[in-house]
């Protein structure tokens, strides 16, 4: 059955591909001789000047990015991207190149250069326009506020601000074959706890940034709505909102479907940060139709907004690549950015692919066995234990010294392969280089921790805890009753908790012990995923040592060298049970 999914998922991209390569089969003309004593090269020159423009259909082809997170080699890849767009331009087809954020943030390329080098392909490509996602930010703010003078394409967005400015233009509008066309850039709220909370704060712990988060969204929605209003009043003949929402219920109200639902004057919203495929269409508050696209992650699609030349009628979708091997890679695909983008992993390889040790097992982030319904990967590590969740918590357990251990599994980015594991691979797995720390917590802070890990269930929460030196269960079926502040903070927990039977070395959770627990600063610090109920007030042990250094050592010293038996089941040791689900 493998085989037959796998040629229906090759033959799939295959007709995907036909548009990149359309035209480019047709044998090569061999070139007339050049006029007597004129040089070859200018008579070449003077051929291509006199080749006659391309007619335009009429047609606009708004293609789209999202989630990119550094994966430029990856799905499509950059030159996949770059062959569409020459392709559909060829055809006469005019095109706008938009990305939805968490470009810059997400394997060895965005750490060791903080996103700069993805700025760069980014100019390369020519995007048109680009709103910050949550990882826009994990570098801090001064460094993406410069990577963004780097950047020789406009960011825009309607509710990032400081002190209640914007810091970008809310919208930009857009002129394609005789259309005006308006994009509004919006990026959730809960970027305040999804990347690290100090970033948006001043020397004196106050937040100085925001994103119009708090109270039921109001303020949120309030400013969509002013832009749309504002951009209709222009005479604009479509709104597109380019959006770092996400599809899941739990972030109402930052999510897709709470923004149709009280909105009106949006035509299409471009969407990401949830990394799914979805193509939906439903009504907004007055009774219209509004669509929706999304394209996963790293690649793996390009979303497009068609646009008839005919009669203005819009239709989204998507062109898939969930093959291992790229598409630019498996025909032998070159263009202008083929070389800048080899130029650049080049450089990086010689570091990223240094051997460091080796893996007997497959350490996942993925379920190793279902798929969505477009064959792409089924992420598990923000929603029940898996072994690589258990390596890296094992490896800062030993680490410290604590009694327990948390990792948020947002914090756990790849899996890795069985064989070699290279210095690229833990980056890949751990990029933000966070630090190490150890904190006395009473046992109730552990329990609300857990409780707040567990409240997306059985949606994804990139702070669901993987742990070591503790085991717990979650009773998924029961309504997740923890109360958040204004800036999605945890606030207390007003209703029966979810999590039981915690059990610390065998030993039932004692609600008022205190325990030493191991964790990164970004949760243990910073408040981050939103982790309000410990601080840097309970820090005991600051700064140990970098996380992906943490892992490295522990493979390497602790185990000698090599991952084994005792983490080849891909679901975990069972520390993490969860019952109530379908």
């Amino acid at each position: 059955m493998e085989t037959v999914n796998r040629k229906f998922r090759v033959l799939h991209a295959l007709s995907a591909l036909a548009l990149m390569l359309g035209g480019c089969a047709a044998p090569a003309q061999q070139p007339e001789e050049p006029a007597a004593g004129v040089p070859a090269e200018t008579e070449a020159a003077a051929q291509e000047t006199a080749q006659p423009e391309t007619e335009k259909t009429g047609d606009i082809e708004v293609l789209f990015t999202s989630d990119i997170h550094c994966g430029l080699q990856q799905g499509f890849g950059m030159v996949g991207l770059q062959q569409i767009r020459e392709t559909l331009e060829k055809k006469g087809v005019e095109t706008i190149l938009v990305d939805n954020g968490d470009a810059i943030q997400g394997d060895a390329l965005g750490t060791l250069t903080k996103g700069e080098a993805v700025v760069t392909i980014m100019n390369d490509l020519n995007y048109d326009v680009v709103i910050p996602g949550n990882h826009e930010f994990d570098f801090g703010m001064d460094t993406f506020l410069e990577l963004t003078k780097k950047a020789e394409h406009p960011y825009i967005s309607c509710n990032f601000n400081k002190g209640g400015e914007l810091l970008f233009e809310p919208y930009i509008i857009k002129e394609a074959a005789g259309k005006k066309i308006a994009f509004i850039g919006v990026t959730t709220p809960e970027t305040l706890v999804s990347s690290d909370p100090k970033y948006f704060k001043d020397e004196n712990g106050n937040y100085i940034y925001g994103f119009m988060e708090g109270g039921d969204g109001s303020a949120f929605i309030e400013t969509i709505q002013k832009n749309v209003d504002e951009v209709r009043s222009k005479g604009v003949d479509y709104v597109v909102l380019l959006a770092h929402v996400g599809n899941e219920e739990a972030k109402a109200p930052y999510n897709f479907q709470t923004i149709i639902e009280r909105t009106s004057g949006i035509d299409v919203i471009l969407d990401g940060h949830s990394h799914d495929t979805d193509q939906v269409t439903m009504n907004d508050k007055d009774g219209n139709p509004v669509i929706r696209g999304a394209v996963g992650t790293k690649l793996q699609g390009i979303g497009y907004m068609r646009i008839s030349g005919e009669d203005g009628s819009i239709k989204c979708g998507m062109y898939s690549w969930n093959n291992d091997v790229s598409a630019a890679d498996l025909f032998g695909i070159e263009n202008e950015v083929s070389e800048p983008l080899q130029k650049i992993y080049d450089d990086l390889e010689k570091i990223t692919q240094i051997v460091i040790a080796r893996t007997d097992v497959d350490l996942i982030i993925h379920d190793p066995v279902k798929k969505k319904n477009d064959g792409s990967p089924v992420r598990i590590v923000r929603s029940q234990e898996t072994n690589l969740a258990d390596l890296a918590a094992d490896a800062v357990l030993h680490e410290t010294g604590a009694e327990i251990a948390l990792v948020n599994g947002g914090g756990v980015r790849s899996t890795i392969k069985a064989g070699d594991i290279t210095y690229g691979d833990i980056l890949a797995v751990m990029p933000f280089s966070n630090q190490i720390c150890v904190s006395v917590l009473t046992g109730q802070q552990i329990k609300d921790m857990l409780e707040w890990g567990a409240k997306a269930l059985p949606g994804e929460n990139g702070g669901f805890l993987q742990v070591a030196g503790m085991t717990y269960e979650i009773q998924a079926d029961i309504p997740s009753s923890c109360v958040t502040d204004t800036e999605g903070l945890f606030a207390g927990v007003d209703g029966e908790y979810r999590v039981r039977n915690i059990l610390v070395g065998g030993e039932p959770l004692d609600l008022k012990k205190t325990y030493r627990v191991a964790g990164n600063d970004f949760m243990m610090k910073s408040h981050g995923d939103g982790f309000a109920m410990v601080g840097p007030e309970n820090v005991e042990i600051d700064q140990i040592k970098i996380d992906n250094q943490v892992l490295i050592d522990y493979i390497k010293d602790t185990l000698g060298g090599t991952v084994g038996s005792e983490y080849s089941n891909p679901y975990g040791e069972g520390r993490i049970v969860i019952h109530g689900l379908d």
